[in-house]
């Protein structure tokens, strides 16, 4: 029926004498074409707007910094609970690798972002001169 996964099918094959390695049976499971099915739902986190203008990325991928507040970070991210999902966003100041902002919510609108960002600005009283980069 196509619903094992390769730990299963491995684990089936041991108990029928068969002595093949777990990799071994993904590496021919992937070969083949063959996958376990996937239980749960998917989640979007970042529906991109395609015909909104993009702003240039100022540091080019280098994510380094000299000082406090020269570039923080940003990003979300969703965590299981047993009452459903809650979404995480957070600010981090590429320097010293500290959570400057952060904010919880169930739902994922804007605001979340912008009141880690508003924390952030109000833990480190408005820095100038900083670059603030999130995908």
């Amino acid at each position: 029926m196509s619903v094992y996964g390769a730990r299963k099918v491995w684990k089936q094959l041991q108990l029928d004498d068969h002595q093949v390695a777990r990799f071994t049976v993904e590496r021919l499971m992937r070969v083949m074409g063959i996958q376990g099915v996937r239980r749960g739902k998917a989640h979007k986190t970042t529906i991109p707007d395609e015909q909104q203008d993009k702003p240039l990325d100022l540091v080019n991928r280098q994510f380094t910094a000299e000082q406090p507040n020269q570039l923080w970070v940003a990003d979300i991210t969703y965590v299981a609970t047993w009452s459903g999902f809650v979404y995480v966003a957070f600010v981090i100041d590429v320097f010293s690798r500290y959570i400057v902002g952060w904010r919880i919510s169930t739902t994922m609108h804007t605001e979340l972002i912008l009141d880690a960002l508003e924390q952030a600005i109000w833990h480190r009283g408005n820095p100038g001169g900083l670059i603030h980069h999130s995908d």
